[in-house]
């Protein structure tokens, strides 16, 4: 398979060297507007986007959520399939409808790590129970070490970390979707000895309130943090009324928040349930660090992993044709892809 990725960021460019040694792909190709590409693709003006998008089997959108849909529809209208690493709420809702009465072509949004490999894991722990209570996915891109107010440098993009901080959030309280607020619901986590905040942000349960409404009572999702972060981001965003200038703060972080190679992942899925007229509990815990894994960053192995191991999966035939929900992939079959074992096996 011919695979295509629009987007030659440091998670395009990570993904395009693991995909290099998965079986079924024949070849893998960038495209970006900028230098780092094989091809020049411009999405936000749709130069050479449809040329791009007919010489592949399928395109892996890398690039900011605000250029989804064109990427999308570019792929639709040439019968090929897409898969991108969203976390935007809006962008994949669009996908969904792209992909309605689809028969052969796969639209698989919200890849990679949060959204991504973190539904896959937690809907194998929902089916390990026989009645579940409580649902919690936490995740946490982190540096190793920051002295700065914010307790954080940047390891990945900022207008995605924007976006999560100020769009709602969506949840299950006593079986029915809700929406909470972001930078909301903080609570406290140790982690190996280590303590971390964790609080509401944007995108990351993907479709499961929707899957499992009505057969779980609580499910959310939070960002782990070092102690400290929230109360900044609440300042900068509420009382600065910056939530309201998405992009003059993404200008900003880009200018004064320092970039770092040296992260580390954090992921903590826990469910409640019942399990043969007992409660009981199961939970899956992993950190990755930068280099640890794979040459590059945690952040970038992790995501890019998520979704080598997914378009494996759709070169074996694994995933049904139309609109794939990430709950729907089984991890038994996600962890025995040669990334999905890599790094989450």
């Amino acid at each position: 398979m011919k695979i295509g990725i629009i987007g030659a960021g440091n998670i395009g460019q990570t993904l395009k060297a693991m995909l290099a040694s998965v079986d079924g792909v024949t070849s893998v190709s960038l495209g970006d507007n900028g230098g780092g590409g094989d091809t020049h693709v411009d999405a936000g003006t749709g130069e050479h986007l449809g040329a791009f998008v007919s010489q592949h089997d399928a395109i892996v959108n890398a690039l900011p959520f605000h250029l989804n849909q064109r990427v999308a529809s570019a792929c639709a209208e040439a019968r090929r399939s897409y898969f991108d690493f969203s976390e935007d709420v809006e962008s994949t809702s669009f996908v969904k409808g792209l992909a309605e009465n689809e028969k052969e072509l796969v639209f698989v949004p919200q890849c990679g790590l949060a959204p991504g490999a973190v539904n896959i894991i937690g809907a194998s722990l929902i089916a390990s129970l026989d009645g579940v209570r409580s649902l919690e996915l936490r995740v946490g891109a982190l540096p190793l070490s920051a002295n700065n107010e914010m307790k954080y440098y940047l390891s990945w993009s900022s207008s995605g970390l924007v976006n999560e901080y100020i769009k709602p959030c969506d949840a299950l309280y006593r079986g029915e979707p809700i929406k909470t607020l972001p930078l909301d619901g903080r609570e406290n986590i140790v982690l190996d000895g280590v303590a971390y905040e964790a609080f509401n942000t944007s995108g990351g349960v993907a479709t499961m309130c929707e899957t499992y409404r009505g057969r779980i009572d609580e499910l959310n999702y939070k960002t782990i943090r070092y102690p400290g972060h929230l109360d900044h981001m609440r300042f900068v965003i509420h009382d600065l009324g910056l939530g309201y200038r998405p992009d003059l703060l993404t200008q900003i972080f880009d200018q004064a928040v320092p970039a770092t190679i040296q992260d580390v992942v954090l992921i903590y899925v826990n469910a409640v349930g019942t399990r043969k007229g007992g409660l009981t509990q199961r939970s899956y815990i992993k950190k990755v660090k930068a280099q640890e894994l794979f040459p590059a960053t945690a952040i970038q192995t992790t995501t890019a992993a998520g979704m080598a191991a997914v378009i494996e999966l759709w070169i074996k035939g694994e995933l049904k044709p139309g609109f794939v929900r990430q709950e729907e992939i089984a991890f038994a079959k996600f962890a025995k892809t040669k990334w999905g074992a890599a790094v989450y096996g």
